[in-house]
């Protein structure tokens, strides 16, 4: 594998646990503010807001910093 192949797999890697880890806060936030799980509502509604960060803010801005590294 040459260094450009491992370096795009180390990043495929990163952005796809970015995305698992904003997936499961924004699951765990919407349990929270619809009362299934038994926490403030204030502690939900920042996880759902992490979440969304970290499932579709995040992974783009760091895609496209990535990219404009390579030019």
């Amino acid at each position: 594998m040459s260094e450009e192949e491992a370096l795009a797999r180390r990043r495929f890697t990163a952005l796809s646990l970015i995305r698992l880890g904003g997936a499961a806060c924004l699951t765990v936030g919407l349990l929270a503010t619809g009362g299934k799980i038994v926490v403030p509502q204030a502690v939900g509604i920042v996880l759902v807001l992490l979440g969304l960060a970290g499932f579709l803010v995040i992974p783009r801005r760091l895609a496209r910093k990535w990219k404009s590294e390579q030019r």
